[in-house]
């Protein structure tokens, strides 16, 4: 997996919420063919220090899921503070989500 962390229900918080750093939630399944596709770009996000990447298995965080709607994969979230501030939804090109990210990095 790369630059990305995986986290769980028991870890989320303490791995994305209490970040000093912006979080991008990566929430996708092994069966999700877009989720895939996207896999590398969101790896390469990953800046020590300026992002932190985390990867959301929704098979198997269902309550982490269900608390911040994901209903379709792959949702994207960064998270500042605390505080979700960006929700992309669906796989897009590298150019286009890094303009989404780019304002709320560190």
């Amino acid at each position: 997996m790369g630059n990305a962390v995986a986290v769980t229900e028991q870890t989320f918080d303490t791995e994305v919420l209490q970040s000093k750093e912006p979080v991008l939630v990566d929430f996708w399944a092994a069966w999700c063919g877009p989720c895939r596709v996207i896999a590398p770009t969101v790896e390469e996000l990953a800046v020590k220090g300026r992002l932190k990447v985390v990867k959301v298995d929704v098979d198997q965080n269902q309550e982490i899921s269900i608390r911040y709607g994901v209903q379709s994969i792959p949702t994207l979230m960064v998270f500042k503070g605390g505080q979700m501030v960006e929700r992309v939804l669906g796989a897009m090109p590298k150019p286009r989500l890094v303009s989404l990210i780019q304002p709320h990095l560190a």
